[in-house]
């Protein structure tokens, strides 16, 4: 397809494969992450990724990678290629790789003199378990295969160092073998759809490197534990299924499994197919929870990104169930009238004040989608009028309704939109005061609330906010509008009035309820347009202002100064797209097929199949940050939906 092709010249340019990265995730919450040609350049890198609740309740890399080696007449061709220190790859196997397909699952094939060999991974979708398929296509003389597995046993944000505490003990089991290398770990099963000869020779591998985290100014060598390899004979036109998983595999259906697993996959024949096939990689379906993965390589869940991200990922595509699940266990955790913005149980932190507002909007959206307007009260209403009297009476961090109806909120120290970044302990944007996309959300949430308790007849409710929305709207004009400027201000602090140019104000002009006419809206809108529109979304800052800048680089310090500091988000594009088409109508849609289709050549580039977190705020907007984004992807397909409506 043509948004998923590969030089295949290129390919073994490490200046070009090196930047080109996969990811690829289950409904268990596991992931594999590497780049095209299987090599890693980060540590979040690796062959399966599995989350340990009770370890330290985040993900741990168990295989990191598995090297494969060609094996005739005595001549062994090692596949693999890993990083060591001086800038030295070795074994360099990418001199052998001819192509590299995405379609239906990636797809490797290597030409090693008379030998081609295909590789095709996935993950198993409802269990911890990563499947490789090895197909012998061509080959003039008896060939057998060899296999390493490097092993790291480690949390994702950590790396291996080699030591004497490393169980190198392993346990025969059918078809291969199990071992762990820590206490607490489950076992990892390597195991084989035929009978294999596994010879244990425990060995670390020092210094291998991982130069994407070196550039972000992180520590980037990390020594891998191999415990020994594993060996295969392999007939011409034969093909065998390697398994890795921390349960033991029924062999003999392994072939089996693989083919079922391929037929559930969306095939990625067109830009909106792949965007369906990166939706569906962010949730994670546990237990009874239902819950959505902010980003990959990194990222855990978020409950600020959960609500925004929801409607794109899963209404954009008819998926109501899943939707409606997510609603329910995010529901389920609401603490007072927050939501934990990240992590959950006694480690959640409520710090998020823009989260309960989304919650509203997420719920508003499936409304929309469904018509289910006479039975969200019944389901949902006491956790909407727990929120709304929370911020009306006041809670945490200052966040309280003031007598002219506005929401006030922040303290020193504390990042609680979603301009979040802190350094050396200080918010980057620290915002306190009223800021201008909470109040617009806190509108939308009381008249989406009086709407629905209308339907349910709650004459008590209706008769204690009726009014407060005229207060609103009276209040918002007069604190947030300059006629002069043409703009809303980001926010208010006292007599502290802050006019910098952001995207904040957008969603005046997007949501379903706002206080503004059609008037200021377009002057809002043309302003982000003339000052903050990009190709690949919104600038969080304009570049005239002296603290705008325009590249996303350095070490984390550097990165997180430039954040929110016209660092490019293609979430807010959505928004903007929409307050565009509510205004425009019709004859908007051509400019906003234009900008959704701005994104279909990021496909071949960064996170394949996906839209990346971050994108540079000066040209040519290089991706950067997370290579998959849970709610970049989601207001891209988000737009689409809008797209169409309005046709």
């Amino acid at each position: 397809m043509d948004c998923l092709q590969f030089d295949k010249s290129k390919l073994i340019n490490l200046e070009y494969s090196l930047h080109r990265e996969l990811i690829r995730s289950n409904r268990a919450g596991s992931y594999a992450s590497m780049t095209i040609i299987g090599s890693n350049t980060r540590k979040y890198h690796g062959l399966l990724i599995v989350p340990l609740e009770h370890l330290d309740g985040g993900n741990h890399l168990l295989l990191s990678s598995f090297d494969e080696t060609v094996i005739q007449r005595g001549a062994h061709f090692n596949l693999a290629l890993h990083r060591y220190p001086g800038n030295q790859f070795e074994p360099r196997g990418h001199k052998y790789i001819r192509d590299f397909r995405t379609e239906p699952i990636p797809k490797l094939t290597y030409r090693v003199g008379g030998v081609v060999l295909t590789k095709e991974l996935l993950l198993a979708e409802d269990e911890e378990r990563i499947l490789i398929k090895y197909t012998l296509v061509e080959a003039h003389s008896p060939t057998t295969l060899q296999f390493r597995p490097f092993l790291a046993f480690r949390n994702i944000h950590k790396l291996s160092k080699a030591n004497m505490d490393a169980d190198t003990r392993f346990y025969s089991v059918k078809n291969g073998m199990k071992m762990k290398l820590y206490y607490g770990y489950p076992n990892l099963f390597m195991q084989f759809s035929k009978t294999v000869e596994y010879v244990h020779v425990p060995n670390w591998y020092y210094n291998i490197e991982y130069h994407q985290e070196q550039n972000r100014g992180y520590e980037y060598q990390e020594d891998l534990m191999v415990p020994g390899y594993f060996e295969i004979p392999i007939k011409k036109g034969e093909s065998i299924i390697f398994s890795a998983g921390t349960k033991e595999a029924v062999t003999q259906s392994l072939k089996q499994q693989f083919e079922k697993e391929i037929a559930k996959r969306i095939p990625r024949s067109d830009f909106h197919n792949c965007l369906k096939n990166s939706a569906q990689q962010f949730i994670v379906k546990k237990d009874d929870k239902t819950e959505i993965i902010a980003g990959f390589p990194w990222f855990g869940r978020w409950g600020r990104d959960t609500f925004i991200s929801l409607p794109g990922l899963t209404l954009a595509i008819d998926d109501i169930k899943t939707c409606k699940s997510v609603i329910d266990t995010m529901a389920s955790e609401l603490n007072g009238p927050l939501f934990p913005n990240v992590g959950s149980n006694s480690n959640a932190a409520y710090n998020s004040v823009d989260a309960p507002m989304w919650f509203f909007w997420s719920i508003q959206q499936y409304v929309e989608h469904t018509g289910s307007i006479k039975k969200i009260w019944k389901e949902y209403g006491s956790k909407l009028k727990k929120v709304l009297k929370g911020f009306k009476e006041g809670t945490v961090y200052n966040i309280k309704m003031h007598e002219n109806g506005l929401v006030y909120a922040g303290e020193n120290g504390v990042a609680l939109t979603w301009m979040d970044a802190v350094v050396n302990n200080k918010p980057v944007t620290p915002r306190i005061g009223y800021n201008v996309e909470i109040n617009a959300l806190w509108y939308n949430a009381i008249c989406f609330s009086l709407q629905v308790a209308e339907y349910a007849n709650d004459k008590q409710f209706i008769e204690e906010w009726s009014k407060v929305p005229i207060l609103i709207k009276e209040s918002f004009n007069r604190v947030f509008w300059n006629d002069k400027k043409g703009y809303l201000a980001d926010y208010v602090n006292g007599d502290y009035t802050d006019w910098s140019v952001r995207p904040n104000q957008v969603f005046a002009t997007s949501l379903p309820y706002t206080m503004i006419d059609d008037e200021k809206k377009k002057s809002i809108l043309d302003v982000i347009e003339k000052e903050l529109l990009t190709p690949k979304g919104l600038r969080t800052l304009a570049p005239s202002h002296k603290d705008y800048i325009g590249v996303y680089e350095g070490d984390q310090e550097s990165r997180d100064l430039s954040y929110h500091q016209g660092t490019v988000w293609p979430w807010l594009i959505g928004h903007f797209v929409e307050g565009y088409l509510k205004l425009h109508e019709k004859s908007g849609v051509s400019f906003a097929e234009k900008i959704y289709n701005n994104f279909q050549e990021d496909m071949a580039y960064h996170g394949i199949g996906s839209i990346s977190e971050i994108y540079d705020g000066d040209p040519p907007h290089r991706p950067k940050g997370a290579i998959s984004q849970a709610w970049s992807v989601a207001e891209i397909l988000r737009i689409r939906t809008l797209i169409d409506k309005f046709k």
